[in-house]
């Protein structure tokens, strides 16, 4: 299918489900807004299909970009037989394409644990927990990261009882170290149970869901069942048997190696996206394709692009759960590593009226700077709307902003952003509502 994992498998139809959950949260929470809301229900099957509809709607918009810009599409499996040569076996039998040029954009898959591979039934992956047989009861999550924990966000507003366990020692283990304490403390408030520092052992199907063995961080095993099991625990290159070796393209654990302008190490064979070094996500894999395709151009002469870099500081990340969390840059334990001396300023919610107004107090906004140039280090956020707002300090980054510029640009009022303001404001003394 057109668009990759992302636009049908991933982050796509995954926001339209969590767009249900939030509605359906709020109607719950209607009495807070002082409204009056009775038999409210949610239907699992009908939640399934909005996504999936929002899906085929983005997925038919690629086909038509294809068409639109005399794009040939070629459906089936391909192999690098050579230099510039490609098999491709599929809906018009077998066909060799040639061409000076070939970006590998194959992606990558989840990976299942060794011991209980995922069956679609009991034991899921992501591409299964997005269309359920049923509705779980109780729900085991392996894996906390922005995958896992969306998941878990989703089921446990739509009704379901959710244990997450993580192998690492705090939750969405990538950011900074007071959004993981802060994003616990909020879905343990939600009625998650959340074990960090532990594992699961073993898996096992059952007549009646799974069953698992947990291993704490104090070594003790607690044999628990569940209804169903998300495993969300990472991905897999898709970079087996498709003859990159034979060209001499560079693999780590599967994933090609390339430079900041996607070359890989074999002349004319470029590669973007998830099957390459992280982060995986789609806006790189999507940046990473405009980067290639400028540079293929220049090197076939076009002296009008101007190709630069990947600066994978530079990439935001968002997790889209309830608070929704969004990051770029370094965290601060990060920075201290890297021999930075940092500024640190930290802003909450509370203290933020448009926050407040939208019953939405949860939450804080935290900047770091390089204490000796001001540079914008880093940017973490936890609470409503974050995934919206990350991008004004991702532009910073961008442009080598130093906290003066920050200061002196002016927010407006009242919104949640200016939380952005206050924090940079807070690293330097100047916080003006807390």
């Amino acid at each position: 299918m057109l668009g990759g994992i992302c636009l049908n498998w991933g982050c796509i139809p995954t926001k339209a489900l969590l767009r249900s959950a939030e509605v359906f949260h709020y109607m719950q929470r209607a009495k807070d807004y002082g409204l009056v809301a009775k038999g409210i229900e949610a239907d699992l099957e009908a939640v399934v299909n909005r996504s999936r509809g929002v899906a085929r709607q983005l997925n038919a918009g690629v086909t038509h970009l294809m068409k639109k810009n005399k794009i040939a599409v070629h459906m089936g499996e391909g192999t690098l037989t050579g230099p510039g040569k490609l098999e491709v076996k599929g809906e018009k039998g077998s066909e060799t394409l040639t061409a000076k040029h070939i970006i590998v954009a194959t992606g990558a898959r989840a990976r299942d644990l060794p011991f209980a591979p995922a069956d679609g039934k009991r034991v899921w992956t992501y591409r299964h927990a997005m269309t359920p047989p049923d509705m779980p009861t109780k729900l085991l999550v392996i894996g906390s990261g922005a995958i896992g924990i969306e998941f878990a966000s989703f089921y446990n507003d739509m009704g379901a009882e959710v244990t997450v366990v993580e192998m690492l020692d705090r939750v969405v283990p990538v950011e900074d170290a007071g959004v993981s304490e802060f994003l616990e403390k909020s879905l343990t408030k939600q009625g998650m149970r959340i074990l960090t520092s532990a594992g699961v052992g073993d898996l096992k199907v059952t007549a009646k869901g799974v069953s698992a063995a947990i291993k704490d961080k104090a070594g003790k095993v607690e044999q628990a069942e569940f209804s169903h099991a998300i495993v969300a625990i990472g991905i897999v290159p898709n970079t087996e048997g498709i003859g990159l070796e034979k060209l001499g393209v560079k693999l780590e654990r599967g994933f090609i190696q390339i430079d900041p302008y996607g070359r890989t190490a074999a002349k004319g064979v470029w590669a973007i996206g998830d099957c390459t070094p992280g982060p995986w996500l789609a806006h790189k894999a999507s940046h990473e394709g405009v980067t290639a395709a400028e540079a293929i151009a220049q090197e076939l002469g076009n002296k009008d692009v101007h190709p630069h870099p990947l600066d994978r500081r530079n990439i935001p990340g968002c997790t889209y759960c309830r608070p929704q969390i969004a990051s770029v840059g370094l965290t601060e334990a990060k920075a201290k590593e890297a021999g930075y001396t940092v500024k640190v300023g930290t802003f909450p919610f509370i203290g933020n009226g448009k926050a407040i107004a939208l019953g939405e107090a949860e939450g804080f906004t935290k900047t770091v700077f390089d204490a000796k140039t001001g540079e914008l280090l880093g940017a973490h956020m936890i609470g409503a709307e974050v995934t919206e707002m990350i991008q004004g300090f991702t532009i910073g980054k961008t442009l080598e902003t130093t906290e003066a510029e920050l200061i002196q640009t002016i927010f407006p009022h009242p919104t949640i952003s200016e939380s952005m303001h206050e924090s940079v404001l807070a690293a330097y003394g100047r916080v003006l509502h807390i």
